[in-house]
């Protein structure tokens, strides 16, 4: 008997533990439930003007941390995707729900017609605050810098943007035209806004009779193969052709060098913010970031290293650029550049 009203004793207290367990079973599932319905999901419209490899590695790379959403990649050029995002727009039916392209001008210019969405939750620590929009509607991933480079040959190297335009440079410089290049473009409407360059820098690369080429890979073959002996061009190129034997060698300009900066962006319109979130999420982690190292550029955020062509050591002085200027201007720019060194 005492045996039997020792088990009876402990029955409430067996089935509060049981009840306990069962809660916290619950609470454990309830709370897994709850992450799992809130991981993104769904398709995902991408619109890059990343090279096909990039956007590849991209792609894959944000399904690997979110494979519950499928993503469809529309890849061209910066001024195919804006025309395309511009005939979408007017028709009412845009289909992008982010954007990865390469320069800031253009995220401007379709925040200032209000397309994009604000995303003030975005995690952007560790990112350098120079390539990130003050109101959040998007976020620079990278840093491609425009330098100088010279033919290895050259014994007396220029310094200095402003050392370009030296009498013993006429007839050896190349440039890539602002009317081909998204770099250019930004490169332009950057050294024309400052005092100590302007337009008057350019008017006087034109009288060295410099050239304005469709593209940086243009400028690289003229520089490499000695048919110019000064260019002007983004610096992975030039360091990558330099790894591989080209004599070529490239220059960080004292004044510091503009940049493009490949932002990412939500379109207001999106039609799966949640994903989008995600995937601007990812573009900006650590991960993302190792990423854009790997594919040999030098990350928004320092502390995912450095691609290694980039000199141990080496300080990239960016040029202040002021993008909303810069979008505005744009087109005069364009114009004057155009009736400067010609189409």
């Amino acid at each position: 008997m005492k045996k039997q009203n020792r088990c009876s004793a402990h029955q409430p207290a067996r089935r509060a533990v049981l009840t306990t367990l069962g809660a916290l079973g619950f609470a454990a599932a309830f709370t897994a439930g709850s992450a799992l319905a809130q991981a993104p999901g769904g398709k995902l419209v991408l619109y890059t003007s990343q090279p096909e490899r990039d956007a590849s590695q991209t792609v894959a790379a944000f399904r690997k941390v979110n494979p519950g959403v499928e993503v469809e990649v529309f890849r061209s050029g910066t001024t195919e995707v804006m025309a395309k995002l511009a005939a979408e727009f007017a028709a009412g039916q845009p289909k992008a729900d982010v954007l990865l392209i390469a320069d800031a001008a253009s995220m401007e210019t379709l925040k200032k017609d209000g397309r994009l969405l604000a995303y003030p939750q975005a995690k952007v620590d560790g990112i350098d605050p120079a390539v990130l929009d003050a109101d959040r509607t998007y976020f620079g991933s990278k840093l491609v810098t425009t330098g100088i480079v010279v033919n290895t040959s050259v014994k007396s190297r220029p310094q200095s943007w402003t050392d370009l335009v030296k009498p013993e440079y006429k007839g050896q410089i190349s440039m890539p035209s602002p009317l081909y290049s998204g770099a250019a473009a930004i490169m332009l409407g950057t050294m024309t806004a400052r005092p100590d360059l302007g337009w008057t820098f350019f008017e006087k690369l034109k009288a060295l009779d410099a050239v304005a080429v469709r593209g940086n890979g243009a400028v690289l073959t003229a520089v490499a193969n000695g048919e110019k002996t000064v260019g002007v061009l983004v610096d992975f190129m030039a360091f990558n052709a330099k790894a591989k034997g080209s004599p070529v060698d490239f220059i960080f300009p004292k004044e510091g060098n503009p940049a493009v900066t490949e932002p990412v962006a939500i379109v207001k319109a999106t039609q799966n913010q949640a994903a989008a979130k995600a995937f601007v999420d990812f573009i900006l982690s650590l991960d993302g970031q190792k990423l854009v190292v790997s594919m040999g550029y030098i990350p928004a955020n320092p502390a995912a290293g450095a691609p290694a062509w980039l000199p141990p050591g080496a300080k990239i002085n960016l040029m202040p650029t002021n993008i909303a200027q810069v979008a505005a201007t744009n087109d005069a720019n364009l114009k004057r550049f155009a009736e400067i060194f010609g189409k």
